[in-house]
Formats: structure tokens, sequence, C-alpha cells
């Protein structure tokens, strides 16, 4: 049995604690491995260790930083295959979507090498006579990072990879379903020449992610996950001095508007629904259909739904892979059964896939509803599972209050052929993400991730500059150099 541990200070550690945890490959159900969780010992540990780590690497010039970071994008890129099967083995999810989160992670990191230039402050010569004022960006501190089980590469490459450009050092927190592939991250990290301590990867539950939020030499956490929990992670890091940003849950809609071309919506609609079985928080969980087209829509995605090719990830044919944990299936189907009680009209029920390569495996299809209304449970809540809920609406004011009205606010999409109503739609819609006949609309590295409302707490987004602001204080300088003494002056200061 592989045991799992830590890596600290460099080096991976065999864990110290007396609790596990059991780590399943999701499309036989058999166990993998063990993790050993964290003490709060081990937690501090951690902490001192990055603790002793930041002066010299705050202190270290930005493009000395950036020349390791480019030595482990490197090393990414010819470990990619590596990364993926490990992400299939722990969460399910198929290898062609494993290397696609692996992709979206490494483009954080090609951003994260320009940090000599993203660092830039600002200068203004002549504030006043003989007065000059600049702007420095500076490192936080010491930072920790909470990542879910759903991309247990590209959420943590989010996170560390910035923060520790712009000269912090690092804990990473990984899911304790699939923490693999973390802590391979933290072995290519070391390798690409990056200093003992900067960057260390604890394994834990709740206990390691208190101590990290309580713990008073940390100053920055980032979280991703479900809304209680970044409710809780934003309560309780603040009440402790730190800077959070906690990104939350979501319900994304998409409304399908009548002239949208059926064919590429439906395309569009099944990876985004379907995609790695449903557990994606950009996920399309609502298809807003308006007037006539909802027909032909829901038949079109029933047909589609039919050849659905739900298989081991690792599988060449697979489509749709395994659920990530027995718990968090059992969930889901509670949803489908629910929606069934209030009403919706279930047209394709994937709750009994039959395939035998399946096994014991946390497996189920693609799940079709319509003529759901936003009362239902299955409306009104995340599933994060396989399916796909058709609201039907008149005309697009009612689709649009639809969005605006919900809980969540982070990705929404809108599939037409008119200009207006896409211009409409972008500049009226409440959420933070947006697609115009795009589905999944996660910005590029140099752009920001994060939605509104409920989708969201803390003040910045993830990646791009928003992350740069997140990891980095602001200071500015104001300077005088001038001949001779001058008087005091007890008013307000003003530049002449």
């Amino acid at each position: 049995m592989n045991q799992i541990g830590h890596y600290i200070n460099g080096e991976a550690v065999t864990g110290r604690g007396e609790r596990n945890r059991a780590v399943f490959n999701p499309a036989t159900g058999f166990q993998n491995a063990q993790l050993n969780l964290a003490t709060v010992k081990e937690v501090e540990e951690a902490v001192q260790v990055a603790t002793d780590a930041l002066p010299a690497w705050a202190a270290t010039p930005p493009v000395r930083r950036a020349r390791i970071m480019m030595k482990f994008l490197q090393l990414l890129n010819e470990n990619i295959d590596e990364l993926a099967l490990l992400i299939s083995q722990e969460h399910g999810k198929v290898l062609d979507d494993a290397k696609g989160e692996v992709t979206r992670g490494i483009e954080v990191v090609e951003f994260a090498c320009g940090i000599p230039h993203l660092l830039k402050g600002e200068y203004n010569e002549n504030v006043g006579t003989r007065v000059d004022s600049w702007s420095v960006r500076q490192p936080v501190g010491v930072c920790a990072g909470i990542s879910p089980f759903n991309f247990p590469v590209m959420v943590p490459l989010w996170m560390f990879p910035i923060a520790i450009a712009c000269g912090n050092t690092f804990i990473m927190k990984p899911s304790e379903k699939d923490p693999s592939s973390t802590l391979r991250l933290a072995e290519l990290f070391s390798e690409a020449g990056l200093p003992a301590g900067v960057f260390n990867v604890v394994n834990g539950d709740k206990e390691a992610v208190d101590t990290l939020l309580q713990h008073p030499a940390i100053s920055a956490v980032s979280f991703v996950g479900s809304t209680p929990i970044a409710r809780y992670v934003q309560k309780v890091g603040i009440e402790h001095g730190k800077r959070v940003q906690a990104l939350g849950g979501a319900k994304n809609h998409a409304i399908i508007m009548p002239d949208a071309d059926l064919d590429s919506t439906v395309n569009a609609l099944m990876g985004a629904a379907y995609g790695s079985a449903g557990e994606r928080c950009m996920a399309i969980s609502v298809a807003v259909a308006v007037g006539n087209i909802a027909d032909p829509l829901v038949a079109a995605l029933k047909d589609r739904l039919k050849d659905l090719r739900v298989l081991p990830g690792t599988h060449p044919d697979a489509e749709m892979g395994p659920l990530v944990t027995r718990e968090h299936l059992d969930t889901v189907l509670r949803f489908v059964d629910s929606g069934i009680r209030e009403g919706a009209d279930l047209v394709v029920d994937g709750r009994h896939v039959q395939n035998p390569e399946h096994g014991e495996g946390y497996f189920m299809g693609g799940c079709l509803f319509d003529k759901v209304t936003p009362e239902m449970r299955i409306y009104q809540q995340e599933i994060f599972g396989p399916v796909l809920a058709v609201v039907r609406v008149d005309d697009y004011e009612q689709a649009l209050e639809l969005i605006n009205s919900h809980e969540y606010g982070n990705g929404t999409a809108i599939f037409t052929q008119e200009g207006h109503a896409a211009r409409e739609f972008a500049a009226r819609v409440q959420a933070g993400m947006v697609g115009i006949n795009v589905p999944i609309p996660v910005p590029m590295a140099f752009h920001s991730f994060g939605g509104w409302k409920g989708s969201l707490f803390g003040d910045h987004h993830m990646h791009g500059m928003e992350g740069v602001r997140f990891f980095t204080k602001l200071k500015t300088i104001t300077s005088r150099w001038q001949a001779g003494s001058s008087q005091s002056q007890f008013s307000m200061p003003t530049m002449k």
C-alpha cells in the first residue's frame, strides 16, 4: 500500500500522525494509497520552515525568481502525461480532460514567469518642487492555499506560482481525495531549483485547515471550494488577521436563444454539462431555453446522451469518467431522486449505467431534466455532478432575471446569433465570468478568475493581475532632496 505523507523543507516526509485516510481509484473502487493526515504540530513545523525561508526568498531579485519559474514551466511541460495520469487515477476524469487541466495550470506559470514586469510600480518626478513619488509591490509574507478535489493540479497552480514569484513562501493543503499530483508539483518545483522551504505541502483535513487559518505567521489564505466552506474560511481567516480570497460554489446558467445554432449549442452543452462528470465549478448545470427552442433542444440533448461514452478515465474512448468518491456519487443520486419527487421530467436517466468495465467504480451516466422550475432543489443548489436541468421561459428578460436572482454568480453564457442580445447580456448579467457562444468562459491566465454574489468571498479574483495584487502589499514612497534646512510645517502638507 502506497503511503502518502507531506512535502516540507524541500523533501518528501512521512506523516507522523495517528489518523489516516484511504485514497481510492474512482474507476475501480479500490484503494490506491493511504494518506496520513497532518497533526497540528506538523502543520506548525511547515509554517516555521516557510517563515525561516521567507527573508532570503523575498530578497531574491524577481528576475532570479522568474528563471526558476521558467525551469519549473519546462518540467511541467515535460511531465504533463505523468501528471494527467495521477489526476485520472485519483480523481477519475478522462485523460484528455486531465491534460487540459494541467495545460490551464501551466498557463498561470507562464504568466508568473513575467514577474519582473508585473511587479513594476509607478513613478512621478516632481510631484512637488524637488519631491518625487513612486510605488512598489512587496510580498505579504507566508501564504497558504487550500484547494478542492476537482482540479488537483490546476487550482494549486492558480495559487502558489504567483505567490512565490511575488517573493512569498507558501504552504499548500490539497484535497485529501486526490493528493498525489500536488505532491508531484512540489517535487518538480524543487527540481527546478526552488530553495528548500519556499514551497511546502501538508496533507490533512479540517484540523490542518483551521491551523493554517489561525496561525499568526500566515499572512494570506487562498481557497477554492464549496460556498459554506468558503464563508467559513473567510470568516475565520479575517478574524485572525489574514488577507483572504475564497472562491465558492456555482450554479451556472446558459441562455439558449431561439436563433441559436442548435447543433453547435448542443455540442457545447454536452461538454460543459457532462465533461469531468460535471465536477467543475464552471460546469453549465442549467440550460434556460427561450421560446420555441426548448423542444428541439431537449430532443437533441436526449439523442446525444444516448451515445455518451461513460468509461474509466484511462480508456481511449472515454468521454466521461466516474465521480470522485462513493459518497459523492450517492449525493448526486439523491439530487436526482429529489428532482423526480418535486415534479421535474427526467428525460434521460443515467443512474444505472451498465458496462462490464465499470466494476466497483463510482459511475453514473448523464442525466437530463426538463421542465425544471426555480423552487426545485435541483435548480437552487449546486449538484456538482452530470445533471443538466432545462428551464423553459417565454423571453430573454425572464431568462436574465433567473440568472440575476440566483444566489450564485460564478459563470454564465448565452448562445445566440444576434449581436445586440449578446451585448445586452454581457452588460446586464450579474456574474463574474461571461461567455458569448462559449460555454465555459474560464479566463486565460493573464486575466483573472472569479465570480460574484455567493460565488466569491473576498476582494480579489485569482491569477492575472488580481493574483499579483492579492499576494503583494502596495507601498508608496515620497522623497525630497534639497539643499539647506526647511521650516517646521504644522498645516496639512501640500505640494507646491
